[in-house]
């Protein structure tokens, strides 16, 4: 008995020193193949000129430079980098000062290369971002102050609730409605008070929403988008196959895109309507329904104006690239990285140019109630 024990000890124990040692010798290969990035500032330019690499017919610019780690585990370390040594489109000229992101990986030798993938720009965006809080607080007070608040909810319920819950598999049209019930009460009561104006904005934003929804959802499906038309759903397709609803993920696209202005829609018209109540309390609900339908529609022209410009920088590129085809328009237009900017543009303009009359009739209804 004490030999079979001892037997099975020895196996037991043999076996387990073979998982340790493959469990080594894979996080070994890891660490080998495992690419790091970090931060660098660059010290000195060791050498810069033009090449002429093989294949290509003009010259490119090439430098090796010095770099100091400042953040990562080669903090402290200098390293040397080449840049331009392969043919590259886009080609930065590094300078003395320049603070960039490097990676690190090997080669099939297992030598150390490192290369620079970006510049470090977090410093500009923290400065710009105070600017913005700066003047919000400056300009708007108190309601400045409790703007920001609703936009870091905002932001809270969107990267903890509606990002993840889409990562992990959800409905994205479920998830970005059940979002949108939570930021619309949310922002609106914080940036414009607990009051009826409020309220019938709150309404007003919910029924317009869910209007644009369906329209979006109708129109996605009769022009037979994918939602594959950009990069990065086809980026999340191979990375999550299967997992993603990439068609639900343009229509939410879509929703939220368009809850960002119907904010200022539905507040701005329910406000002009109790402005016009107070100023007359003796105009009848269709005099005061006309009244305010006339700022409204001044809102509805710029809006449209605005939102045209606003999908037209955004694809300013795209366009460029289609302005220089042989193609014709009617081709370009079919196009579903088109397409998908269209029915985005439209499906959302005309869900803000409803909100501007259905937003009036509630707060008709709602100070014409009061009144009584």
């Amino acid at each position: 008995m004490k030999k079979a024990f001892y037997l099975i000890l020895l196996l037991s124990v043999t076996f387990f020193s073979l998982n340790v040692f493959a469990f080594a010798q894979t996080e070994t290969a890891d660490e080998l193949s495992r690419e790091e990035t970090f931060e660098a500032s660059i010290e000195k330019i060791l050498e810069e000129k033009q090449i002429k690499l093989p294949g290509s017919e003009g010259f490119q610019l090439y430098q090796k430079l010095e770099l100091l780690v400042t953040r990562g585990s080669f903090k402290g370390q200098k390293i040397t980098v080449e840049n331009g040594d392969l043919p590259m489109a886009n080609l930065v000229k590094y300078k003395i000062g320049d603070r960039v992101m490097v990676s690190s990986s090997r080669d099939f030798e297992g030598r150390r290369i490192f290369y620079i993938t970006d510049f470090i720009r977090r410093n500009v965006l923290l400065w710009l971002f105070l600017v913005f809080v700066i003047m919000a607080v400056v300009i708007g007070r108190w309601q400045g102050v409790t703007s920001l608040a609703g936009m870091a909810i905002s932001f809270l319920i969107i990267f903890k609730f509606i990002l993840p819950r889409i990562y992990a598999g959800s409905d994205p049209v479920l998830i970005a409605v059940l979002g949108s019930l939570v930021i619309i009460p949310a922002t609106f009561l914080l940036s414009h008070g607990i009051n009826r104006k409020t309220g019938i904005a709150v309404t007003g934003t919910i029924i317009s929403l869910v209007i644009t929804g369906v329209l979006a959802g109708f129109f996605v499906n009769a022009s037979r988008l994918t939602g594959f038309a950009s990069e990065e759903a086809g980026f999340l397709q191979a990375y999550k196959p299967g997992v993603i609803n990439i068609k639900g993920l343009l229509l939410a696209g879509i929703i939220i895109g368009v809850l960002g202005v119907l904010d200022d829609i539905t507040i701005s018209q329910s406000a002009i309507v109790q402005q016009l109540n107070i100023a007359n309390p003796k105009l009848k609900p269709g005099e005061l329904y006309q009244r305010a339908m006339k700022v409204g529609r001044d809102h509805i022209a710029s809006m449209v104006n605005t939102l045209i410009l606003v999908y037209t920088g955004a694809a300013l590129p795209l366009l460029l690239l289609f302005l220089d085809s042989s193609h014709s328009f009617s081709e370009v237009v079919n196009y579903e990285i088109i397409a998908d900017e269209v029915v985005r543009t439209l499906v959302g303009s005309i869900g803000l140019v409803l909100a501007v009359p259905i937003t009036t009739l509630i707060a008709v209804f709602a100070f014409n109630q009061k009144r009584r």
